[in-house]
């Protein structure tokens, strides 16, 4: 992957001015992918040391690897769940948000959902058939809100790492990697049940040890590779 031009990334974006003129100049069609997710998604540094910038998390990275031709379009919330509540945070639930980000951004091409890993903290007590269940209950949303033309795909995040018998910050057990280490499998399932496009983070990126939740910026970087083969074979 090639280093962003020094000269100047436009904010929001990690396209430097010569790309978008590239676009303009060529008169590409422009198509975009929304990545709505977790602190995964939103490029939360493992040990809490804040957020990657846009060009080092992984939907940066994708912009960069798809352009000029593609836009990305970031939803990545710390805390987010596929149904669950949290008593202090409930807007956190993706079911009750998927609706309107989905109206406020379309037309998109592409919506790459990445959830999973905060439904299996401590307090919910979830299954991961139960996390599964929640997953398919917002893909169903979210695909009433889009165009028959959008492809939707399921990305089961990476599972928790060991060390985390005490719970830690993030609220999880060691049950907790348990049942992270059975999404893969279940979503790929709840994939299928939708007609949604399938990948496993866990097969190219992993949750960094510092943490054992968040991913280091070698992860974004595999995971933002991966996901750009699944865009270029279903778009050519």
């Amino acid at each position: 992957m090639g280093t962003p031009d020094k000269r100047g990334i436009l904010y929001g974006s990690g396209l430097c001015p010569f790309d978008f003129a590239q676009r303009i100049c060529k008169n590409i069609v422009m198509r975009s992918i929304l990545c709505f997710g977790d602190s995964n998604t939103y490029g939360y540094i493992p040990g809490g040391l804040g957020r990657y910038p846009f060009e080092k998390r992984w939907p940066g990275v994708l912009e960069m690897l798809l352009a000029p031709e593609w836009r990305v379009i970031e939803e990545g919330l710390c805390g987010r769940t596929t149904v669950f509540r949290e008593a202090d945070r409930p807007w956190r639930a993706a079911i009750d948000y998927i609706a309107p980000c989905a109206a406020t951004h379309r037309p998109f091409d592409i919506a790459a959902v990445m959830l999973g890993t905060n439904d299996c903290k401590c307090e919910f007590g979830a299954s991961a058939d139960m996390i599964a269940q929640g997953l398919m209950k917002v893909l169903r949303v979210l695909m009433s809100e889009v165009y028959s033309t959008t492809r939707v795909l399921v990305i089961a995040p990476p599972p928790l790492c060991r060390g985390l018998d005490s719970g830690g910050d993030f609220g999880f057990d060691a049950n907790s990697r348990a049942v992270s280490l059975e999404l893969a499998e279940k979503f790929a399932k709840a994939a299928r049940e939708t007609g949604c496009l399938f990948f496993d983070a866990g097969s190219v990126a992993s949750a960094s040890p510092t943490d054992s939740v968040h991913m280091d910026k070698e992860s974004h970087i595999a995971l933002a590779r991966a996901v750009a083969e699944i865009v270029r074979r279903e778009f050519g």
